[in-house]
């Protein structure tokens, strides 16, 4: 065998060579990464299952100071989360916001400012106000629920029926009767002791009825003076035979300035709040 015939087989062989390398080189890698990841994982699920097992779950103690139902974490998870969902909805359905944020928005339409104040400045204004009216229910429901659940000294249910029997004193407080009656009327239930005998199905649709009502009344009353604004600016530009001027834009001026004198926005807090019975 010659040397152009060993240099060719080394050739060959240092070709053949090369691609196992690269194969061996991959299942090491392979094998590294299977081994890396995969205890990470075990650990991770290690770790969750000791996280899991060392979080209190819900008891619910019973009248007589027994243990009673024990909730799984799982199971408050889920009531949390129901709870955040509905709480828009309690918002908007048991405080005074309703009435406070229509109210606002009527004035502001009636004074012809378009999106001044905008949106968020109402809804803050709205949630201020209703924190101020619902304030003292909400203290009282505070001490006579919340405090002694958290204490231990009242169960979940216990607490959870006097909570309501609060808001229902509320409710029952700031709602037209005939609306209270209409719909005691339609369940075919028309006689109630105290209000805490008023189920929440007929006292919810009741009291957002009401709120509804009084707040379009209220509305009424505050478009008036605005009206009358518009309908004598659009009187003196018709007789002038401005046809081309606005008169939207021309009472604006006078609209401000009638608000501001009469100081419009304590008059509109003011009958607002006085509109509610408070007392919890």
């Amino acid at each position: 065998m010659n040397l152009s015939s060993l240099t060719k087989l080394g050739t060959i062989s240092a070709n053949v060579k090369l691609p196992c390398t690269r194969i061996l080189g991959m299942l090491a890698a392979c094998l590294f990464c299977f081994s890396v990841f995969g205890g990470s994982a075990t650990f991770a699920q290690t770790a969750l299952e000791t996280s899991l097992s060392g979080l209190p779950a819900l008891n619910v103690i019973n009248g007589d100071g027994a243990s009673g139902t024990t909730y799984s974490l799982s199971l408050q998870i889920l009531a949390l989360m129901t709870a955040l969902t509905i709480l828009p909805s309690l918002v908007l359905g048991m405080t005074s916001f309703t009435r406070v944020i229509i109210v606002l928005s009527i004035l502001r339409q009636a004074m012809g400012t378009q999106q001044t104040p905008p949106n968020q400045v109402l809804i803050a204004i709205a949630l201020f106000l209703t924190f101020f009216i619902m304030a003292p229910t909400f203290e009282t429901l505070y001490d006579d629920a919340i405090t002694p659940y958290l204490e231990g000294q009242m169960a979940a249910d216990t607490a959870i029926a006097d909570g309501t029997n609060v808001m229902k004193r509320f409710l029952v407080q700031n709602t037209r009767i005939t609306d209270l009656n209409m719909f005691s009327d339609m369940v075919g239930i028309s006689n109630y002791e105290t209000p805490e005998d008023v189920p929440l199905s007929v006292l919810l649709p009741a009291f957002i009825t009401s709120e509804l009502k009084t707040a379009f009344q209220i509305g009424f009353l505050l478009f008036l003076p605005f009206l009358v604004i518009d309908m004598v600016i659009a009187s003196i530009l018709m007789s002038l035979g401005m046809m081309m001027l606005s008169p939207m834009l021309v009472a604006m001026p006078f609209k401000l300035l009638l608000f501001v004198l009469v100081d419009g926005w304590a008059m509109t807090v003011g009958s607002l709040v006085a509109t509610y019975s408070i007392g919890a």
